[in-house]
């Protein structure tokens, strides 16, 4: 076994597959794992028939000499019979993300992988920085650099702050530096489809019937996007549409009607799986709809809007595009059954209908 000095560290070569493990021929226990991006000092050792293993840190970030004397350290602590997996230092950003996602209540596999896709776009330069290493002046130019996108940069920084949080749970961390940001000012999105003749002649001019269908399924049901897109047909009964998950972390039911079966029936031959198949998505289904100046969620917006100068009462709007309710009562104890809420399907439906040809 070799000496971990500096120099042999820095000239090993990054594994091409599976991590290598060296192990430090003076201090036992040791250990730098080398993987193919990274190189990580680790103490490990054997207690009460158990292995032990504990973070040290990155290298070069961490040192040669400083993961020798914080090995030394944990060797100390053990033989005094400590025998705890003890912690030192900050996780980086990339181990606390992952940490964050595992969690087993975190809302659906689209929000995780949403989360993890904009971190690794906007924050790649940090990931591999401790928590402990990011700074506000960091935070706070990184959210000015974002100014062009004000809704995506307070986003970004918020999902940080998350993470942050996340991890102070079981490390010494600070108070998260976001504080330090002036958050910008977000002005909702309120617009709805105030002409539904314009956006008939809109969608009937799409080239994609699959595209077309898909935006009167938003219109006559105020799902979301995402919701829609990942549609199969085992999700389609005869008097609901079952999501299994969804953006508030549980499942839900939607009452449908035949004029929903209507909308979708010209897709049913095209897939057995898809209600919106593609051939050239890797995921099978449509991911990217055909832009049109009505954006898919103005369609859910104007559902909600419709159905509430229809009459439809503004709690039962909400049911029906699955909003969490705001009182303990609306949370914990009332669940409207599909039978309760199909009329108000019903009176949305036929408002829209009746402005679509009137």
């Amino acid at each position: 076994m070799p000496k971990l000095t500096e120099t042999f560290a820095k000239k090993l070569p990054h594994a091409n597959s599976s991590t290598d493990k060296y192990w430090d021929a003076e201090v036992k226990g040791l250990v730098l794992f080398v993987g193919k991006r990274s190189k990580t000092w680790y103490f490990q050792k054997d207690v009460g028939g158990r292995t032990k293993r504990i973070l040290i840190g990155r290298f070069p970030i961490i040192s040669a000499h400083a993961a020798r004397q914080t090995a030394l350290g944990f060797a100390l602590e053990m033989g005094r019979g400590a025998g705890k997996v003890a912690q030192i230092g900050a996780p980086t950003l990339e181990a606390a993300m992952d940490l964050y996602l595992a969690r087993p209540k975190l809302r659906s596999e689209t929000h995780k992988s949403g989360t993890r896709a904009q971190l690794e776009r906007h924050l790649k330069d940090w990931m591999r920085l401790p928590l402990d290493e990011i700074s506000k002046a960091m935070l706070v130019r990184r959210h000015q650099d974002m100014a062009k996108t004000p809704s995506g940069a307070n986003h970004v920084l918020r999902s940080f702050r998350t993470i942050y949080n996340h991890a102070r749970r079981t490390y010494d961390l600070a108070e998260c530096p976001t504080m330090a940001i002036e958050w910008f000012e977000e002005t909702p999105d309120g617009r709805i489809i105030g002409d539904l003749k314009e956006w008939r002649q809109t969608i009937d001019d799409l080239s994609n019937p699959i595209h077309r269908v898909f935006f009167e399924l938003l219109l006559f049901t105020g799902l979301r996007k995402t919701e829609a897109i990942t549609l199969q047909w085992k999700q389609i009964q005869e008097d609901r549409i079952h999501l299994p998950m969804t953006k508030n972390g549980r499942s839900f039911d939607l009452p449908i009607l035949q004029v929903h079966h209507e909308i979708l029936a010209p897709l049913r031959p095209l897939s057995r799986q898809w209600v919106f198949p593609s051939p050239k998505s890797v995921a099978g289904h449509i991911t990217k709809p055909e832009r049109i100046k009505f954006n898919p969620h103005m369609h859910r917006r104007t559902f909600a809007t419709v159905a509430m100068e229809a009459g439809v009462l503004e709690e039962i709007v909400g049911r029906l595009l699955n909003h969490t309710p705001l009182s303990i009562t609306g949370q914990r104890y009332t669940r409207p059954s599909l039978d309760a809420l199909r009329p108000a399907m019903e009176i949305a439906c036929k408002e829209i209908s009746d402005r679509i040809e009137n």
